[in-house]
């Protein structure tokens, strides 16, 4: 049996595009982490996106995850619209390219790993452990420190 944790994530962005961040916050089984970063330019969707990525890159073991986001996007992405997307080499309903897709990519390959439960929270509404994750997203946004190097506006 799976050692169950709970992840809540966030992503922040100071403008869209613009500087942002993600928090992350990782809980239970005797594990406790908080994980920030900022970046100089990126966008709010891909700072949610690479929340989730980091969180489950840093566990070295394997989990029943509840991962909590206030990000539809992230929850429906990965939940409901990545598997059309990959049955349409990554084209959207309109054909066209879909977004970020390094990121879905990467996502996609790390929860084959873990069983995970994706859970949305609606954000700023004092949640401790999500208003913990968006304080630590906007003060990574406001200090960037990285370069988001796939980033291409569009």
């Amino acid at each position: 049996m799976k050692k169950k944790i709970k992840i809540f994530t966030d992503g922040s962005c100071l403008g869209n595009p613009g500087p942002g961040g993600y928090g992350i916050l990782i809980f239970g089984d005797g594990l406790y982490k908080e994980i920030s970063n900022g970046y100089y330019f990126t966008t709010n969707n891909r700072m949610e996106l690479l929340a989730a990525i980091i969180a489950l890159e840093s566990l070295e073991d394997i989990y029943n995850i509840t991962l909590n986001t206030d990000s539809n996007y992230l929850r429906y992405g990965i939940t409901k619209w990545i598997q059309f997307w990959k049955q349409n080499d990554w084209k959207t309903k309109r054909n066209k390219p879909v977004k970020n897709i390094d990121l879905w990519k990467q996502l996609d390959s790390l929860i084959k790993k873990h069983l995970v439960h994706w859970n949305w929270i609606k954000g700023h509404t004092n949640y401790t452990e999500h208003d913990r994750c968006d304080l630590l997203a906007r003060l990574a946004a406001e200090n960037p420190s990285t370069v988001d190097i796939k980033y291409r506006k569009c």
